[in-house]
């Protein structure tokens, strides 16, 4: 069967357009943050979205209001969140992961890279995509808290300021965890 009354798809033309049109306005009102690369929390709000976005669509036993709530309630959160981040710096710690150095000194962290599940294929193809052509030429990669390798090469490096926050950085003259 093709479709099971005429009705319905009236409905979820009626229904879709309003929500998406809804979801665009929402989307407006809360900001660049909804659009912005997702750590986290970000991307469980997103799948949220999508999910009720979905269940509006094809359940006719969610309303369009019930599911315009629902958006409402999650941006709303991920907006206080967002608040939270900028206002309340501690709550950072809680809610999105610390960037973590994958390489330092043109070495391998191969406990972190363990730690972290990333396989030294995915740093060297992060390392290549820079342009740079061996690891000895970089200062560090960085597993970002979004999920992005960032790469410093030695010669971008300029006075480091930008990795003095990072936690568990090796000194110089350990070398215990190095490959």
């Amino acid at each position: 069967m093709w479709f099971d009354s005429t009705f319905d798809l009236v409905r979820i033309l009626a229904v879709g357009g309003s929500a998406y049109l809804a979801l665009v306005i929402l989307t407006r009102i809360f900001g660049k943050r909804t659009l912005a690369k997702l750590n986290a929390f970000d991307l469980v709000v997103t799948v949220a979205l999508g999910s009720v976005l979905a269940s509006v669509l094809l359940s006719s036993d969610v309303a369009f209001l019930e599911g315009l709530l629902a958006m409402l309630l999650l941006m709303s959160v991920q907006w206080l969140v967002a608040q939270s981040l900028v206002r309340l710096p501690w709550t950072r710690s809680i809610i999105v992961s610390e960037p973590t150095a994958l390489v330092w000194d043109g070495q391998l962290l191969t406990a972190r890279m363990r730690e972290q599940r990333i396989a030294e294929a995915e740093v060297q193809q992060a390392i290549r995509r820079t342009g740079t052509g061996g690891i000895e030429d970089v200062a560090a990669v960085v597993l970002e808290s979004d999920g992005q390798l960032s790469v410093i090469s030695r010669s971008q490096l300029g006075s480091g300021s930008t990795l003095e926050n990072m936690t568990g950085i090796p000194t110089h003259n350990s070398g215990h965890d190095v490959a």
